[in-house]
């Protein structure tokens, strides 16, 4: 065993002698330690942060709960944090010092990786938590190797290592093998009940370097993240680099060249908690009557109105998203007020992008761009709940390259705007390289999921006796809807995933139309591979037949290529049943009456239109791939 059991007397230890974190404690950069945690989704970071804090005094008992870091809703009914946490904590070593720990948890799914790498540019160290009985999973790699990006150094922490289940040398030789991390540096804790977690503190003392001043004569902060407040403006969380701010200071964010005067500065504690100055070397916010949402950009560098800096930070790697889809109000009075919620909303979530557009079928709307699946349901997820937005959501897709006859390119994210095919050279789709970790006895199912996805199997690794990783390319369009509850279902909960972007393809792709009484609904349309057009065709088609009300004629549905029918069903129209009053007689009375019913509905079928009602739209959009 790498681990030794504690007493309760030596966890509660630092919780004793920790120190309140707005206190009056003289900051210095020697005794400054900002970190965050990072992990695969569900292998215990909220539960580490809230050992940490409760061991370092940072909130009181009165005040502790579960995820106490996941404050919104939505992470708290899910089980996972969306966003990532600050929260200033003060600890009183070993050697008798009281530090300042600038820590922030942040999340482990892999739509999510823009807020990990911006919450590891405010830090010098990072805990990389791995869970004993699962050993090292897909987001584990991927985070592992952004913190290196970052040149910050990693802490190794085994997590749930009391579980029966838990194979602590396993995983450990796991992170020495893949990570070139010693087993010696290795943590070894049970979150849960506490075990281990004094340990980890000292070792944030002793292993993270603490923040350099580079030029302590200028200010120079990052803003790393925001939100926005009605009453009192865009709240601006930032990293101070060199220099200092305080309120009634006026600064510069060197994006929009605006000066501002500072009205509030302050730390996490977790909640927004004010202090009198924000030094070199912390982690917290400040508010300066910002009421323009677009004024505010993450990875600005903010300085002093009057001595700006000539050293501005280097700021973010520009995000670029993967997914897009278009988001409609129900009511087509809310346009205004969703325009209002989708503006907060990206200032809290610089990854999120719209634009306005507008369809026939759905009125004005949004064309909005996401990093993922997940990522763009909890968007509109927030868009309900946060803002009480009643939306519709088009059918998700990513961005093609078009390469016309004469040699241009054109981006296409929206069937609608696919020029005519005879103009068409080729089309070019996104692809990923993705990460898949299993157990050896699901390699087959793996492999026939991945290819039944269009993807190839580039090579195998194995991680230790019971688990590989399988390396796949795959295109981007085809792990969008399914992909991932395929990939749990058939592995029985064991596979993870973790995936980034590789370019460009070119393949058969076509536009699927579908046609109503003859007449395409764009609404309906999009962009598949010819070897499955035929199938999502009549996907469509069986959808519509039940929800388009019937006429007094007859109307066609059809899924088309081009000019070619590839698919149809028909809506049976109504039938009055005009002989009711015939009683007896010569059959010719019947017969006339009935065809002159069926030159009537002749001469309706050529006329007549078709209104589709709403739910149809949506059962589409709904209707998986």
């Amino acid at each position: 065993m790498f681990y030794k059991e504690k007493d309760d007397s030596e966890a509660q230890g630092p919780a004793r002698a920790s120190v309140p974190s707005c206190g009056p404690v003289d900051h210095t950069l020697a005794r400054t330690r900002n970190f965050s945690i990072i992990a695969h989704i569900d292998h215990g970071k909220t539960t580490l942060s809230d050992r940490l804090l409760e061991l370092t005094g940072a909130i009181s008992k009165r005040d502790q709960r579960d995820q106490l870091l996941d404050d919104m809703d939505l992470e708290r009914e899910r089980g996972i944090t969306i966003k990532a946490h600050p929260v200033t904590m003060r600890y009183k070593a070993r050697d008798g010092k009281v530090y300042e720990f600038n820590f922030i948890d942040t999340p482990g799914h892999v739509d999510f990786s823009y807020e990990v790498s911006r919450s590891l540019s405010a830090c010098e160290g990072a805990l990389l938590v791995v869970d004993a009985t699962q050993g090292v999973e897909a987001q584990t790699v991927a985070n592992a190797f952004l913190a290196a990006g970052h040149n910050i150094r990693i802490i190794p922490v085994l997590n749930k290592v009391d579980m029966a289940a838990a194979d602590v040398d396993t995983v450990a030789r796991q992170i020495e093998d893949i990570f070139a991390i010693p087993r010696e540096e290795c943590f070894f804790v049970s979150a849960k009940t506490g075990q281990g977690v004094a340990d980890v503190l000292e070792a944030l003392v002793e292993r993270i370097p603490p923040p350099k001043s580079e030029h302590p004569d200028e200010l120079r902060a990052l803003v790393f993240d925001s939100e926005y407040d009605t009453f009192r403006g865009g709240i601006i969380y930032v990293r101070m680099f060199d220099g200092a701010i305080r309120r009634g200071e006026r600064i510069r964010l060197m994006g929009t060249h605006k000066d501002y005067e500072i009205q509030e500065v302050g730390v996490f504690n977790p909640k927004l908690c004010p202090t009198d100055v924000l030094q070199a070397g912390q982690v917290g916010y400040f508010m300066a009557n910002i009421k323009n949402a677009t004024e505010i950009r993450i990875g600005d560098t903010v300085t002093a109105a009057r001595r700006p800096t000539s050293h501005p930070l280097d700021g973010f790697k520009a995000m670029h998203p993967m997914v897009f889809t278009g988001l409609y109000p129900i009511d087509s009075d809310d346009y205004e007020k969703l325009k209002y919620a989708l503006e907060k909303l990206s200032l809290n979530d610089s990854s999120f992008q719209y634009q306005t557009e507008s369809s026939v079928a759905l009125g004005f709307g949004f064309r909005c761009g996401f990093l993922g699946l997940l990522h763009m349901e909890i968007v509109q997820e927030r868009l309900r709940r946060e803002y009480d937005c009643d939306i519709i959501a088009t059918y998700p897709g990513v961005v093609y390259h078009v390469f016309l006859n004469d040699g241009s390119m054109k981006e296409v994210d929206n069937p609608v705007f696919l020029p005519d095919p005879t103009e068409i050279d080729r089309i070019e789709e996104p692809m990923v390289n993705a990460f898949i970790i299993c157990l050896g006895e699901q390699i087959g199912d793996m492999m026939k999921l991945v290819l039944d996805k269009r993807g190839a199997i580039e090579k195998t690794e194995s991680l230790d006796a019971r688990r590989v990783m399988l390396t796949c390319a795959m295109p981007l369009n085809e792990i969008l809807i399914d992909f991932h509850d395929k990939l749990k279902s058939l592995s029985r909960g064991y596979a993870s995933m973790d995936y980034e972007h590789a370019g460009y393809r070119e393949d058969d792709l076509v536009k699927l139309d579908i046609l109503v009484h003859g007449e395409a609904v764009e609404a309906f349309s999009c962009i598949v591979h010819r070897d499955k057009a035929e199938a999502r065709g009549r996907q469509i088609c069986d959808v519509l037949v039940d929800l388009i009300p019937p006429q007094q004629f007859p109307i066609a549905i059809q899924a088309a290529l081009g000019a070619k029918i590839i698919a149809r069903t028909t809506v049976r129209p109504f039938r009055k049943d005009v002989t009711a009053k015939c009683y007896g007689g010569d059959i010719s009375r019947k017969r006339k009456l009935l065809e002159k019913q069926k030159e009537g509905k002749k001469r309706m079928k050529q006329f007549g239109k078709v209104g589709i009602p709403q739910e149809a739209f949506i059962a589409v959009l709904k209707s998986k791939k």
